[in-house]
């Protein structure tokens, strides 16, 4: 494996931190910043509105950059928003640090996505790719609860001054590792903006804006499932999450190798297991030790929907890739406004705090169904070209072998 890969999952890592962290951290700011936790909860929006806004802009704005040099300019953007939100003065200042942290999030992993595809041979792309989003993994495993902890202890802003010490070691390892990678000559904004326009890239962002959708509705409340539905202690809520997040990694390790041997097969099914689980955790959250078993698959199902999500956006835009892949994770933060949104709806609405399990299997499904319906009409598009195949993605491949990225 090269080692480019570790230095982009180590960069992905802290930006799975920083973005996750704000909810376990609500109480301590609001209290801090004397402020209520409803309101404090507009920060974790805030980096939303970020990652949205700035994945098709910065990815546009440095389509002509070389590919490195993006990914230490990006990450210089994430390291300063986190230090300014260690040091902001108060609670507007905060929202406008988590903005900043925000905005280079989809356009790192739209070009880290690009990147780690063409440092490896035809036919483990999607391995390479997931191997970069195993640090967004790891992050809920580790990351989040740890800095929780931290700031629980030392206080709030100790956890963004240990994230930004994690982008500075992200930067030092991308600069070291990363080989030279120039810009597409051929790109220009026009070319990927048309890219993005393809039927397929819309479709397979729809998919994503549904179907992740469904994790979300219910990942938003878990905390509250767990001490109102369960019946567990408060001092369970981290243990869960972590069994989230050690289900997500599981996801990650399997959809890599899955989706680089059947990418329409992997997604249909990680959505359809999806709906299922879902429905399966809303009917065992009385018996503890089975929803806490579904916790974990619910974390695995849900997250192998990105690999393949992200390679299919990548192969539809194949001669302009970079801007679709960005846009796939404004598509992935919509899902998670407008899942915690739905599910908030429904537990508003007065139907329980089990039913943003329900919530999320309808969601689920929608995304199964724009799935199909574009792989239907993949089949039937005259010319329709393999979806994992040919050069990758945009220019020649980078060999592992003969750079300064490779490794074992």
């Amino acid at each position: 494996m090269p080692l480019a890969l570790l230095a982009l999952a180590t960069a992905a890592f802290g930006i799975g931190t920083t973005e996750f962290v704000m909810m376990g951290l609500l109480p301590d700011v609001a209290d801090d910043l004397h402020t209520s936790v409803p309101t404090a909860g507009y920060l974790v929006s805030a980096y939303a509105i970020g990652v949205v806004v700035g994945a098709p802009l910065l990815t546009a704005l440095g389509s002509r950059v070389p590919r490195r040099r993006m990914l230490l300019l990006l990450m210089g953007l994430f390291t300063v928003g986190n230090l300014a939100s260690a040091l902001a003065p108060g609670f507007g200042t905060l929202v406008a640090a988590r903005v900043l942290a925000g905005l280079p999030h989809g356009a790192f992993f739209g070009v880290g996505a690009v990147v780690a595809a063409r440092l490896v041979r035809e036919g483990r792309q999607a391995r390479a790719v997931a191997t970069m989003f195993l640090g967004l993994t790891v992050a809920n495993v580790v990351g989040v609860p740890a800095a929780t902890l931290l700031g629980q202890h030392l206080g709030w802003r100790a956890t963004f001054l240990v994230v930004t010490a994690i982008g500075l070691a992200a930067m030092a390892a991308l600069a070291a590792l990363v080989p030279d990678i120039p810009a597409d000559g051929r790109q220009s904004l026009g070319r990927e903006l048309r890219a993005l326009g393809d039927r397929q890239v819309l479709l397979g962002l729809l998919t994503a804006v549904f179907g992740f959708a469904g994790v979300f509705a219910v990942y938003s409340y878990l905390a509250s499932m767990t001490t109102e539905v369960m019946g567990l202690g408060e001092s369970s809520v981290t243990l869960v999450l972590a069994l989230f997040g050690i289900g997500m990694t599981l996801g990650a390790l399997a959809a890599g190798p899955l989706t680089d041997r059947a990418l329409r097969p992997t997604l249909y099914g990680s959505l359809a297991a999806l709906a299922l689980a879902l429905v399966a955790f809303r009917l065992t959250l009385h018996v503890p030790w089975a929803a806490l078993v579904l916790v974990v698959v619910l974390g695995a199902v849900g997250f192998m929907t990105t690999t393949p999500l992200q390679m299919l956006v990548m192969d539809k835009a194949r001669h302009a890739p970079t801007l679709a892949s960005a846009s796939n994770h404004s598509a992935f933060n919509l899902a998670n406004a407008g899942g915690a949104w739905l599910g908030g709806a429904a537990v508003t609405a007065g139907w329980g705090w089990s039913s943003p399990a329900l919530v999320g299997a309808a969601l689920a499904v929608a995304g199964l169904a724009v799935a199909v319906t574009a792989g239907l009409l993949d089949r039937t598009a005259k010319g329709a070209s393999r979806l994992v195949a040919g050069s990758p993605l945009g220019g020649p491949s980078v060999s592992p072998t003969s750079s300064r990225a490779s490794g074992s």
